[in-house]
Order: C-alpha cells, then sequence, then structure tokens
C-alpha cells in the first residue's frame, strides 16, 4: 500500500475526488495518508478533516523565498514517507530540490491539452481565457508528472470535452473538472499505486 500526499491551497475540489475514488474502491494500492496546505484557510483542509486524513500547514507566506518553502515542503514529504506526491490546486512552484528528491513520484493536473497553454503564467481561469481567446474547438485537462519545468513533465493521461459557442471561463472550467480531472486524476494516481506506468525515454507509457 503506497503513501499518497496531497498537497493543496484552496477549496479541494480535485482532492475530495481523490477521497471518494479512494472511499470507492477506485484507487488501488493507494491511501491518501497526509494533506499539506500552504494555506491555512483552505476548505481542502476541512475535507481532510471531514475523512479523518492527517494534516499539516506550511503556509507559503512564512518563508523568504521558494526554496526555502520548498525545502519545508521536502522535510515533511519525507517525514510522511511519501510514495506519491498530488498537487491538487497548489499554487506554489516547488524548486528542483523537492523534483529531484521525487523524481517521477509527483503528479500534477493542467486545465488543458499540454503542450496548449501550460507553463508560468497560466493557472487557474486565465488558462480557460486563453483557450477560448484562442478559439479552440476542443479543450481538456492533463495528467502528468512533475519536474522542475512548469507542466513540462511527461504526461500520463490526458482527456478532452468540447468547447462550445456561447462558453465563458468560468463554465468551460467546472465542464473540464467535472468530466476530466476528477476522473483521471484518480485513474492516475491508481495507476502509479499498481505499478503500471513505464518510464522509457522520460516519456510515460500505461501498461495493462
Amino acid at each position: 500500500m503506497k503513501n499518497i500526499v496531497v498537497l493543496v491551497s484552496g477549496g479541494g475540489t480535485n482532492l475530495q475526488a481523490l477521497i471518494d475514488a479512494e472511499n470507492s474502491g477506485i484507487i488501488k494500492n493507494g491511501k491518501i495518508t497526509c494533506v499539506i496546505s500552504s494555506n491555512p484557510d483552505a476548505y481542502a483542509l476541512k475535507r481532510a478533516e471531514n475523512n479523518n486524513i492527517p494534516t499539516r500547514i506550511i503556509p507559503r507566506k512564512e518563508f523568504s523565498d521558494s526554496i526555502e518553502y520548498s525545502k519545508a515542503i521536502l522535510n515533511a514529504l519525507n517525514e510522511e514517507k511519501a510514495d506519491l506526491i498530488v498537487l491538487a490546486g497548489f499554487m506554489t512552484i516547488l524548486d528542483k530540490c523537492v523534483t529531484e528528491a521525487y523524481p517521477y513520484k509527483i503528479i500534477n493536473v493542467h486545465p488543458a491539452l499540454i503542450p496548449s497553454f501550460c507553463g508560468e503564467g497560466f493557472y487557474g481561469l486565465k488558462v480557460h481565457e486563453a483557450a477560448l481567446g484562442y478559439g479552440v474547438k476542443v479543450s481538456g485537462a492533463t495528467i502528468h508528472f512533475v519536474n522542475e519545468k512548469a507542466d513540462a513533465g511527461a504526461i500520463i493521461l490526458q482527456g478532452v470535452v468540447d468547447v462550445l459557442n456561447d462558453d465563458t471561463p468560468e463554465i468551460l472550467q467546472k465542464r473540464i473538472m467535472e468530466n476530466v480531472e476528477w476522473k483521471l486524476l484518480p485513474k492516475a494516481v491508481s495507476l502509479f499505486c499498481q505499478d503500471k506506468i513505464e518510464i522509457v525515454n522520460n516519456k510515460a507509457y500505461v501498461r495493462d
């Protein structure tokens, strides 16, 4: 059974999807053992508490820079004996000291089809605003491993939704979360926990 540590900053809807998937048996050979928040007021902490999941609060504002903050996160991950780290709406880019310590063991969900609308500055509604501004006909989400560059790690899973003529960023965001993020993130976590993801030449391949 692998220890899953989830990093959060906000409402925790993706965390809830993971909790529901674990409770329903979708996630196999893995258990959420800790939730770490960069924000002491994050509602995600309440979601963890409601499901008896231990939590830690490591406020970003208490550290002078991202390197010092990343070192604190790394110490916590080591103490929690993390086998898999999931970034679920975690709003801080981690320094390479974390990604190098946990290569191909950190998973993130990005609300677009990488390599489109990704990288530094593309987060939250900004992603969907950019997609609609470009006039794309489909969008979606990407589950990928995290490395030292923003949204540049090996892609594990992707899913798409149609973009409709009257979509707003908020409507598109909701459709992608409900139809892609909340389904594929737990699936990717389960695949990892079952050792069904193989890395070849920095690309991720899912094995049956």
